[in-house]
């Protein structure tokens, strides 16, 4: 048995990895955050997460990254990989979450999500730092972002960004989060590292055309 299967949730068991609908749930939550953005949260919309996050961990070419900071080039502290609009995703349950996610939140959107960014963070050294997704049409118009997390928990952090109390959720073992409205302008969110032992999780962003 490997570690990521003994971090296991007790309450994910399921071998079969499949979604539950979105479309009439009661388990799906809108939170109002301020200044136009809001959170949507569903646990456990994915059954077999753990499963999931084996094979993703497994199969997918993950990439390691460098980056600028300051002076000095610095290892991106998660692994990376992204599926532009048409290529197949890894899995074939993340095609049907991003048809689900396109056909529930489409009338609201206005558009279907098309890329997916998956982020492989191997423990609790791994993290990202507070961001708002606003490298293309984000900047400045509302959008969405839909995140599926599979692996052991972590939290994500939401603050405004002019200033205010932090949004704490813990996502893993099939959690669904939907960043939307104004969220990637007028907040940020980050997955910070934790001293706490923690096993590897995984995030499946989806995205509409033109948002990182």
């Amino acid at each position: 048995m490997s570690a990521h299967q003994v971090q296991g949730s007790l309450f994910d068991q399921s071998e079969d990895v499949c979604l539950r609908p979105l479309d009439g749930l009661d388990g799906l939550r809108r939170t109002a955050l301020g200044d136009g953005a809001w959170i949507d949260l569903l646990p456990g919309w994915l059954s077999g997460a753990d499963v999931l996050f084996e094979q993703l961990a497994t199969d997918v070419p993950w990439k390691a990254e460098r980056r600028q900071m300051y002076e000095r080039l610095v290892d991106v502290p998660r692994l990376l990989a992204f599926y532009r609009s048409g290529e197949p995703l890894p899995h074939p349950v993340l095609d049907e979450a991003r048809q689900a996610l396109s056909t529930h939140y489409g009338a609201e959107l206005g558009e279907p999500f098309t890329t997916a960014g998956l982020c492989h963070y191997r423990d609790g050294r791994d993290s990202v730092a507070w961001h708002g997704d606003r490298i293309g049409r984000g900047a400045s118009e509302d959008t969405m972002v839909a995140i599926l997390s599979v692996g052991a928990p972590r939290d994500l952090l939401l603050r405004p960004r002019r200033g205010g109390a932090v949004v704490r959720r813990p996502l893993g073992h099939g959690d669904l989060i939907v960043m939307g409205g104004s969220c990637q302008r007028t907040w940020e969110h980050s997955v910070p590292k934790t001293a706490r032992a923690a096993g590897g999780r995984i995030s499946i962003q989806f995205r509409p055309h033109g948002v990182q």
